[in-house]
Formats: C-alpha cells, sequence, structure tokens
C-alpha cells in the first residue's frame, strides 16, 4: 500500500471533517491545518483570496499535512497536491445534526484547539 501523506478532507457543514481530521492527524501522526484557521482571524475577518490561496500553496508543498475545509475557490491547490482525498458525503439531515451538535457542544465561537469555527449568520 502507498504511503498517505498529504490529505485533503472535504464535505458539508457539519459533516465531521474536523473530528476526522483531528482523528486521522493523531492515527498518522500528521500536521493538521483546519482552514478556517487560517481565512479568518478572531474578529471573523476573511483573508483577503490570493494571500489565502498563497498560504495554502505554502501549506501543500510540505512533505505530510491534512488540510480540512471547503472553500471551492481554492479546493484545486490542494486536490492538486493531495495523495488522498476523504469526501464526506452525508445526507443533508446528518449534516444539519451534526452543526446542531456542535452548536450545543461549543456555543458558538471559535475554539481553535479542536479546529471548530462555529458562526451562524
Amino acid at each position: 500500500m502507498e504511503d498517505v501523506d498529504r490529505i485533503a478532507i472535504i464535505g458539508c457543514g457539519g459533516s465531521g471533517k474536523s473530528t476526522v481530521a483531528r482523528e486521522l492527524a493523531r492515527i498518522l501522526d500528521v500536521p493538521l491545518v483546519h482552514l478556517d484557521a487560517i481565512y479568518y482571524d478572531e474578529h471573523w475577518t476573511p483573508l483577503p483570496r490570493d494571500e489565502f490561496a498563497a498560504k495554502q500553496e505554502r501549506l501543500v508543498s510540505g512533505e505530510r499535512w491534512i488540510i480540512e475545509g471547503n472553500y471551492a475557490s481554492s479546493l484545486p491547490i490542494r486536490l492538486a497536491a493531495a495523495d488522498t482525498v476523504i469526501f464526506l458525503d452525508l445526507p443533508a439531515a446528518a449534516c444539519l445534526w451534526g452543526t446542531v451538535q456542535r452548536r450545543w457542544r461549543y456555543r458558538g465561537g471559535q475554539h481553535r484547539a479542536d479546529g471548530v469555527y462555529d458562526r451562524i449568520t
């Protein structure tokens, strides 16, 4: 079996991307990046698109990584560099339930240690 060194995890909000990413990072001892942590500052101000893409270009140049998050405009950067892509394709009801559970557990806001960025506007 080929080594799994560069993993991109994508899927709808509430599908479990952060949870799967944390567990895989622990098992594989691979650095984990939550794209929300790069895209937003502590005041929910997003990075400009070109800066966000440039940061991802630097990240994917690494030997081993797990990057979780969607951001369709920069998805090709991650897909081109990944050796493994995990697409969490859950039913809408399951994703909504996941969002409700996350909201209940974290009460919204940014929780960098867990990779949870929960803001419903």
